[in-house]
């Protein structure tokens, strides 16, 4: 593992971090569909390897999912400009969260009813641009709007309006659930 230069330090933050796995995986899953195992995984080796920059007492949890984020941004951009992904065929990594999901086994009325809102809450969030389905997910993680901007690299303000207009789209393509 990390030794030398906060060695012991990576260990601990690595075995801290590890209580974050399952809300990591839930963003990457909706940030990057059937690549999200490997999303997670890549961002906890970026997060160790970076150890020494990770202030004890803060947030780690906000720490970790903006290592995610930014580890997601910087895949995009590279498939973006790879040549063999793009094109008018591609399909866009989200669209294939849906197939991905593995409920908790209860009774079987109650599983088909979990299937039918699942698949209901994927498309709309897929829906969503990148940015107002990262703060909807974040929140509904109970990070605060503050947060949430630190995660997002943007203001408080900016966050209110997103998390906003997410909300109000995600209303309005749920809106037959209320009938």
């Amino acid at each position: 593992m990390l030794r030398g230069k906060g060695g012991g330090r990576a260990e601990d933050l690595g075995r801290e971090a590890l209580a974050y796995a399952d809300t990591l995986y839930n963003l990457a899953r909706h940030l990057a569909g059937q690549d999200a195992e490997d999303l997670v995984q890549e961002t906890y080796s970026r997060a160790l390897g970076s150890a020494d920059q990770f202030t004890p007492g803060t947030n780690l949890k906000a720490w970790l999912f903006r290592i995610l984020r930014n580890t997601f941004i910087s895949r995009y951009r590279r498939q973006r400009s790879n040549p063999v992904v793009g094109g008018l065929d591609t399909v866009a990594p989200w669209q294939h969260a849906a197939a991905d999901v593995a409920w908790i086994k209860d009774e079987v009325e109650l599983d088909c009813l979990r299937k039918v809102v699942t698949e209901d809450l994927e498309r709309a969030l897929a829906t969503l641009s990148e940015d107002a389905r990262t703060v909807i997910l974040l929140d509904l993680e109970g990070l605060s709007e503050v947060e949430v901007a630190e995660i997002m690299g943007c203001a408080v303000g900016t966050v209110k309006s997103r998390l906003s207009r997410a909300r109000a789209s995600l209303r309005a393509v749920l809106r037959d659930w209320r009938q």
